[in-house]
């Protein structure tokens, strides 16, 4: 649901600690067109390198393997832009898919037979959200195992599955349940896509911008999905829908494709490591529990006995999480110990809370134009194009910033504008000019999600260790989505509730005026928890002021295994010459 990008800013080289005796020979990689074996570089095999030079580690008398995947690299600088240019557009064309049920939802679940409110509603924007982020935790570290191409190619394969069956979905609880396993090809999708873009492109100004790009593409598309919508919905029917959904499964069907033709062969980074599946199911199944319980509470009621029962069985996973992740996980796929450091917690809580308001600002943004003042779809697309604006224009403005002051101040600023958007979306009157608290509201808003999650990067990668950087990242790409996905199911409990509650005091049936009041408890939940956020910010969460060279001794933890995840350091011996990538 939120227009950022969920970037996991993983490593492009995984450390393993080895014995000098141990490192490899420099390895064969095939020519092309040749089909024969060559070095990867071509030098004076008695002339050291570099590498060869260097002193062992000062703490282990060690030196770390850097294990990179062993790939054909693109035979041109065309063909390598060509695999850059299908990965932005495949994640364009996700995020296009995403926003057609957010500006459309009401809409599409009134065909759907459930002519509801936005509450009631809520799964047409909670549900691809709420597995798109939950699966981002773990398919970056499946990825290492496996491959991140072959990742990237069956997420788009899912995608573009679960798009053209939603298509044909004539009930909404089936297209509610299309849609969620959609979400989980975008989940495998986006962290793997990340990582060949990095692989791909060496660090520098073209990387940077390849990543910005990749950044932009989530706003870009959600404005054609918005535009796109209002097509379908001024045709009429569920069979533009049909046509549309149909549209994008080829789209991305075709760019899977094209991406399995173009990609160079790889050798998964971490090709015999382990993956801690107990502690991915239990974590995913209480994510995935504890929003559907939530999410599922405005249609049902609290007193339907399966809501209670999802909600403790949520609980029990994750407290079961908790003592596996702590006393059985070999390789925990959640270190625990990644959470002592104040600072890091309090910004996890700042994160959630922040895009909790965010996803119900849009969500009710849009219910508002669309139910009070009975605004088209196609107009709500049009209305829509200024957030898309400022979206991208955010992403420019929070990279020059990040540099020049402090991550926990762009991060505040984040925080703030979602505070202030919600509070002129909910005291707004019904009947009022889109220019004068709507659009300011949609402005200020868009530049919540970046600001906020590329400040949240560099203070996660500030505040914990080396070992647990990709571990930190992960968990800040997962609750960028997962909070869109979550803010609504409180909210529409909220909002229903109220509602219910100003109509049985009246002897009349539901009024308009008790539909607004509904919705400004939503819109004053959201900004009660951005303020939140702001005071959590402003109080716990800070920027080490980084003085040292290397990785300071009291974030280290001697006695813990080297990292698998870390950050991209020089090493002593690659397993491929980096020049062979650029």
């Amino acid at each position: 649901m939120a227009s950022t990008q969920t970037i996991e800013l993983q490593p492009a080289v995984e450390l393993t600690p080895v014995s000098r005796c141990d490192l490899p020979r420099r390895p064969q990689t095939v020519s092309a067109g040749s089909g024969r074996p060559s070095t990867a570089r071509s030098r004076d095999p008695d002339r050291p390198s570099s590498a060869d030079n260097q002193p062992p580690t000062p703490r282990t008398g060690r030196v770390f393997r850097a294990i990179e995947p062993i790939v054909i690299p693109p035979v041109s600088q065309g063909l390598r832009f060509l695999i850059a240019l299908l990965i932005i557009f495949a994640n364009l064309i996700q995020f296009t898919s995403n926003f057609i049920t957010i500006s459309a939802g009401l809409s599409l679940s009134k065909l759907l037979g459930r002519d509801v409110g936005p509450g009631q509603a809520n799964w047409m924007a909670a549900s691809y959200s709420l597995t798109q982020g939950a699966f981002v935790l773990i398919t970056g570290r499946l990825g290492a195992v496996y491959g991140h191409q072959k990742l990237t190619l069956i997420g788009l394969f899912i995608f573009a599955l679960g798009s053209l069956v939603n298509g044909f979905c004539r009930s909404y609880e089936s297209f509610i349940a299309i849609r969620a396993l959609t979400g989980v090809g975008g989940g495998v999708f986006m962290p793997n896509a990340v990582t060949i873009l990095t692989l791909m492109v060496p660090p520098g100004p073209a990387r940077n911008v390849l990543l910005g790009l990749f950044a932009a593409s989530p706003p870009i598309g959600g404005v054609i999905g918005a535009l796109a919508a209002g097509l379908c919905a001024n045709a009429g029917g569920l069979w533009s829908y049909t046509g549309l959904f149909a549209v994008i499964a080829a789209t991305s069907a075709a760019c899977m494709a094209l991406l399995w033709l173009v990609l160079p062969r790889e050798e998964p980074v971490d090709k015999h490591g382990s993956i801690d599946y107990v502690g991915a199911a239990l974590g995913l199944g209480s994510l995935l529990l504890y929003n559907i319980a939530w999410n599922q509470a405005p249609s049902v009621g609290w007193s339907t006995p399966y809501e209670i029962a999802i909600l403790v069985l949520a609980v029990a996973c994750f407290c079961a999480f908790l003592y596996w992740e702590k006393s059985w996980a070999r390789d925990p796929i959640m270190p625990l110990d990644v959470f002592r450091t104040p600072t890091f917690l309090a910004l996890i809580f700042v994160v959630l809370l922040s895009y909790m308001a965010f996803g119900i600002t849009l969500w009710y943004s849009i219910a508002w134009q669309q139910t009070l003042r009975n605004i088209s779809v196609m107009q709500t697309g049009v209305n829509f194009v200024p957030f898309g604006v400022g979206s991208v224009a955010s992403v420019a403005l929070a990279a020059y910033m990040l540099p020049r002051v402090a991550a926990q101040w762009i991060m505040a600023i984040g925080v703030a504008v979602v505070l202030a958007s919600s509070l002129l979306l909910a005291t707004m009157p019904i009947d009022q000019s889109y220019w004068f608290q709507t659009f300011p509201a949609m402005v200020l808003s868009s530049f919540c999600p970046d600001f906020v999650y590329l400040a949240a990067q560099i203070i996660a990668s500030n505040s914990v260790s080396r070992r647990h950087q990709g571990v930190a990242s992960s968990l800040v790409g997962t609750l960028n989505l997962y909070g869109n996905s979550l803010g609504l199911g409180f909210a529409g409990t909220i909002e229903t509730e109220v509602t219910k509650k100003l109509a049985a005091g009246s002897s009349a049936a539901e009024s308009v005026a008790d539909t607004v009041s509904g919705y400004r408890a939503a819109l004053y939940f959201a900004a009660g928890i951005a303020f939140l956020g702001l005071v959590l910010d402003f109080a716990f969460v800070r920027v080490p002021k980084n003085e040292r060279e290397g990785w300071d001794e009291e974030l280290e933890d001697h006695s813990a295994p080297e990292p698998q995840l870390g950050a991209v350091l020089a090493a002593e011996a690659t397993a491929v010459d980096r020049q062979t990538l650029a």
